[in-house]
């Protein structure tokens, strides 16, 4: 059973360790970019620090360096060239750096999406994940980034403090008390930081949710008339996404307004105990302006303190919301060292011919059973047997496991018992099995992406590898084509939008056999397709491909008067199994499917 959210992300590493993991990805990267960050928000302010001090007392006679004032400001310019030259390598690392990252979690997301069973790849809906893709996963590399800004400031408060307690104790401690108390500050705000920062999240989540959905399914909305209740409704969502986001970002600003002012009360102190100082002796004018100048750097730093540790209470909201996407699998998996390719030629994707191994002779199921555990619906105790070049056909009710069935036997649901082979050997992980050139299947609502019609037939497949001509004209494409404006290079829009219903089903049909599988699994592929159409898609398939086989959902006459064999599923079970003529004489079932006599 899996852990629900809330508990594994109290049994998940803690902050600090996903940080750490991802730093060791690219070390000199994160080093280099480190160093940057203390040289320009360190080193090179000290040395200002010291050469402002240095010319005010060699102004007012107070004590001598040796330099001239010339001297001294030509050493301003060149520590004003030299942090300008780190600034421009720091922008570059900065970038790269947080594009690495980014990229590398998303990646990884992704892969152990790919890896589930493709009915269950994603725990919520696309536009969920979408925002945790994109939000979260740039949360997470941002912090890290400029994070790195604490170390520089950190290295010059360190130098500062040691310098500032050689020349007074007193104000040093005036300086640094303002850190203190932004720190208690955002300690005690870390509690509504998260819930400010989750209900935002959640609120954005939803938004992007159903503009995606809207976008796919405007030909419904228009049918429906829906157009002014769908807009009413995102009107409605915007809203709460807007007040969540207001409250999140107000009280952010907030806090930091807060830290800022903390220290700003302490500035008229610190020049009160300085004058005090300066009086009886003890401070000079070069003392002061260092002060001064390290004022204004510490009360940064405190600001800056405050403002990461707020950020750092709400990145575990967005590493929580990633460790979701895992779905059960191990937090190594977030931030697993792979290979990201930003700025280079994209590997190759090898091309995996089809060799005698992979030809289908017999595939068998035994015992498969699925149920879902929010209805207790699905298939149980499934048997079946199929030889090379049938064409077998599972039929059944609305609603009595057919795609169910094949699902589970393709790896798209894990089965809860049952067992599948190939050619007499047990096949161990059917989801990385059932794939070309093993098999290939076609939904009962097939997805067609934004691009050409071509690019959604081959979807990477290799140009010189496939019959385009062969299978256009397999999937009955070809009048359709010469109307299409465009042809093969005609794009389809989103979800195939510009192409009608039964166009939708012969294209990713063609998807199918570009990739001359072994074994084609079709999923009421014909719903759309009218008799005629439907007639000559099964004919051409065996013309083109003598030795193909066929699994095949439908109810429809032509494919069960071609089938080999036949299954009746009735609740999840099978009915009966057999050829259609003995079927039509023994099974009841069969006999009320075939006349449409369905109570």
């Amino acid at each position: 059973m899996k852990q629900s959210s809330q508990t594994r992300a109290q049994q998940r590493p803690s902050t600090w360790w996903y940080i750490w993991q991802l730093t060791k990805y690219k070390p000199w990267l994160y080093s280099a970019f480190g160093l940057m960050e203390i040289l320009i928000f360190g080193v090179f302010p000290q040395m200002t620090g010291f050469v402002i001090q240095a010319f005010f007392n060699q102004l007012t006679g107070e004590a001598h360096t040796g330099f001239s004032l010339i001297a001294l400001a030509a050493f301003l310019v060149a520590i004003a060239v030299g942090r300008g030259a780190a600034f421009f390598t720091d922008v570059f690392l900065y970038f790269t750096f947080q594009y690495t990252v980014t990229a590398l979690l998303r990646r990884n997301i992704f892969d152990v999406i790919l890896r589930r069973p493709g009915a269950q790849a994603v725990p919520e809906s696309p536009g969920e994940a979408v925002s945790r893709f994109r939000d979260d996963a740039v949360e997470l590399a941002w912090f890290m980034s400029e994070m790195l800004i604490v170390f520089g400031f950190g290295f010059f408060a360190i130098v500062a403090l040691i310098v500032m307690l050689r020349i007074n104790l007193t104000i040093t401690l005036v300086v640094f008390i303002p850190l203190s108390i932004v720190v208690l500050i955002a300690n005690f705000a870390q509690n509504k930081i998260t819930q400010y920062r989750q209900a935002s999240r959640k609120a954005t989540s939803k938004v992007t949710d159903f503009v995606g959905e809207l976008f796919g399914a405007v030909q419904a909305v228009k049918v429906a008339g829906a157009e002014e209740r769908s807009i009413y409704h995102l009107q409605k969502i915007n809203e709460t996404r807007r007040k969540a986001s207001l409250k999140d970002v107000l009280f952010t600003q907030v806090l930091d307004s807060a830290f800022r002012n903390t220290a700003n009360l302490f500035t008229g102190l610190i020049l009160l105990t300085a004058g005090s100082a300066m009086q009886a002796g003890n401070f000079s004018v070069g003392d002061l302006a260092l002060f001064v100048y390290y004022l204004t750097w510490v009360t940064d730093f405190s600001a800056i303190i405050g403002e990461k540790i707020g950020w750092f209470k709400r990145l575990g909201v967005s590493i929580d919301r990633m460790d979701h996407l895992l779905q059960g699998e191990p937090p190594q998996e977030l931030v697993a060292d792979t290979p990201i390719y930003l700025g280079k030629t994209l590997p190759e994707v090898p091309y995996v011919p089809k060799t005698a191994a992979d030809e289908l002779q017999t595939l068998d199921v035994h015992n498969l059973t699925y149920r879902f555990s929010s209805t207790g619906r699905g298939i149980e105790g499934i048997d079946l047997h199929i030889n090379r070049g049938e064409f077998y056909v599972i039929t059944g009710r609305v609603g009595s496991g057919k795609s169910t069935l094949l699902q589970a036997l393709l790896g798209l649901l894990p089965p809860q018992s049952g067992e599948v082979y190939w050619n007499g050997s047990l096949v161990t992980d059917p989801g990385e099995f059932f794939v070309p050139p093993h098999s290939a299947y076609t939904p009962q609502v097939p997805l067609l992406f934004s691009q050409t019609l071509k690019e959604n037939i081959l979807l990477g497949y290799p140009e010189d590898q496939a019959n385009l001509q062969e299978t256009i004209r397999m999937a009955v494409l070809e009048e359709d084509l010469a109307e299409i404006p465009g042809g093969l290079a005609a794009k389809v829009g989103a979800k195939g939008v510009k192409l009608s219903g039964g166009q939708r089903q012969r294209t990713a049909a063609a998807r199918m056999f570009v990739r001359n599988a072994s074994l084609m699994v079709f999923d009421d592929i014909s719903s759309a397709l009218d008799v005629e159409t439907e007639q000559k898609l099964w004919e051409r398939i065996f013309t083109y491909q003598k030795t193909a086989t066929c699994l095949v959902v439908s109810h429809r006459k032509t494919a069960l008067q071609r089938a080999d064999q036949i299954m009746i599923l009735k609740e999840g079970k099978i009915e009966a199994v057999g050829r259609l003529p003995d079927l039509l004489q023994t099974s009841v079932e069969m006999q009320k499917l075939w006349h449409g006599d369905l109570d």
